[in-house]
């Protein structure tokens, strides 16, 4: 299972609208994500705009390449791409990829 952090900064003076749109997201756009293969999807947001999110897949270059492919994904990032600092294409493909430096299971775990 491929752990994956991941950044973007939303715009500060659209925040609040953000958030509200986070707490019902499309159920069609929920759909999509479990079909590619994430799960444990968590965003947590700071108050100047810090977004971080992770979720764990088995194949996260495959996870992308359906949401991309999948409209129903196309609809919802083009809705979200507004709220997000200098971007270069789709939010979920244009994220900055946090490297994973420490797993308290896998050390616990180690021989």
């Amino acid at each position: 299972m491929e752990r994956v952090c991941f950044q973007l900064q939303v715009v500060p003076d659209r925040i609040v609208e953000y958030v509200e749109r986070h707490a019902a997201v499309w159920p069609e756009m929920l759909q999509a994500i479990a079909d590619s293969g994430r799960s444990n999807y968590s965003l947590f947001l700071r108050d100047d705009g810090l977004l971080v999110g992770y979720y764990e897949t088995e194949d996260d270059a495959a996870s992308q390449a359906a949401l991309e492919a999948d409209p129903r994904t196309a609809a919802w990032e083009a809705e979200m791409a507004g709220f997000f600092v200098a971007l270069g294409g789709r939010p979920d493909q244009s994220s900055l990829r946090l490297t994973e430096i420490f797993n308290l299971e896998n050390q616990r775990t180690a021989p």
